[in-house]
């Protein structure tokens, strides 16, 4: 009988304050779902907006690491202007809120060195464009092609299809080798031969196999010359032009054809040998 009085009376107080704060629920009920409708309505225009940005960039044939990196940035930013909008609708005084996110901001930004500096390599690996999606490189202790670069890393696909992800300060911090950067690379291959073998036989064999061979380029012109002679062999280097596309097919293909060419001609190609002496001992 007591609990159902508790009850009955907390039933009374609660809608006396309902009837006697009504104006005040609808008006912070009224602003919520103004907030809540500024978010979902916001967040779903910054996506087209950013989508259609990187579209019309791809387009116009803007570089996609770019255009990634171009939209992201926008797209982060005004992600935080809505929620500071949505804030404004329930009442948060968004002048003081500021101030206390830039203090904050500070305070996050002594503690995240490292993130901000990588946001600060990507601007400089975007503004220099030291490579652009696609090219093949060789930086920040690892090798890949380019797929994007965002806004603290950059994302290389290696040739077994992996995704290494890499802090953009690291690869702005150490050397870059762009392998892709210019249409055409040149071939070093070192062919060794043995002593015995006939140097000038040697050297028309793999100018014909040189000559033969469709996808090296005739300008700059292939150099073949003895670079060395070794402990157990004499070499030759074999530098040929091509097309940056060509380059590991082509080296597979010639190492094959100079081997079977070499055997052909009956041109010895050295390999480590162990000669190992046998002595008996005469039993006493």
């Amino acid at each position: 009988m007591e609990t159902e009085l508790l009850n009955t009376q907390f039933l009374q107080d609660a809608q006396s304050w309902v009837v006697n704060n009504q104006e005040l629920i609808i008006r912070y009920g009224v602003n919520i779902a103004a907030a809540l409708l500024t978010l979902v309505i916001g967040f779903i225009a910054v996506g087209m907006l950013t989508g259609g940005l990187n579209r019309v960039l791809k387009a116009r044939k803007i570089d996609s690491t770019i255009s990634d990196f171009v939209t992201s940035l926008l797209k982060y930013g005004l992600l935080a202007f809505v929620i500071i909008a949505a804030l404004s609708r329930v009442g948060v005084q968004t002048a003081s809120f500021v101030a206390v996110v830039g203090a904050a901001g500070l305070a996050i930004g002594l503690a995240l060195q490292g993130s901000l500096s990588n946001f600060a390599a990507g601007v400089l690996l975007i503004g220099f464009r030291f490579f652009k999606a696609g090219d093949y490189i060789e930086a920040g202790g690892t090798a890949g092609t380019v797929h994007s670069v965002q806004i603290f890393t950059t994302i290389l696909m290696t040739a077994d299809n992996r995704m290494i992800v890499v802090p953009n300060s690291k690869i702005l911090n150490d050397k870059i080798i762009n392998y892709s950067k210019e249409a055409t690379r040149r071939l070093d291959l070192v062919i060794g031969v043995s002593y015995s073998a006939d140097l000038k036989l040697t050297k028309e064999v793999l100018t014909r196999i040189i000559e033969e061979e469709p996808r090296v380029l005739k300008e700059p012109a292939c150099r073949i010359a003895v670079s060395e002679l070794g402990a157990s062999s004499v070499d030759f280097v074999v530098r040929p032009w091509v097309k940056a596309e060509d380059y590991w097919n082509l080296k597979f293909d010639l190492l094959e054809k100079i081997k079977n060419e070499l055997d052909a001609n009956h041109i010895g190609i050295p390999f480590p040998q162990m000669d190992v002496h046998l002595h008996r001992q005469k039993s006493s």
